[in-house]
């Protein structure tokens, strides 16, 4: 096992996990943590009980969304200033010369 590698147990959704992973176990609980109130707020969205799985399944496709999401406005956060640097740098220029 590599030194950097740890085993950190996690509960998500009433079920308990060993997870071996390279990071602190701080922030391997705060992801499960996140899992697990994710999964918690599907749950309750639903007028129906559902099978864990499909729970699982929704509450996946929600933490996708947002990461597909903050994915976009980063990209356009990114493009944005780029213009703008490019802008400033053309200015600069046409002083210059």
């Amino acid at each position: 096992m590599d030194d950097n590698e740890s085993f950190v147990r996690v509960t998500i959704f009433g079920q308990d996990y060993t997870v071996k992973a390279p990071a602190d176990s701080t922030y391997i609980k705060s992801i499960a943590k996140y899992v697990d109130e994710k999964m918690r707020e599907v749950q309750q969205g639903l007028t129906d009980p559902q099978s864990t799985t499909r729970i699982a399944m929704l509450a996946a496709m929600n933490i996708a969304d947002e990461y597909f999401s903050s994915r976009n406005n980063k990209d356009k956060f990114t493009s944005e200033i780029e213009g703008k640097v490019q802008s400033i740098i053309e200015g600069i220029d046409e002083e210059l010369n």
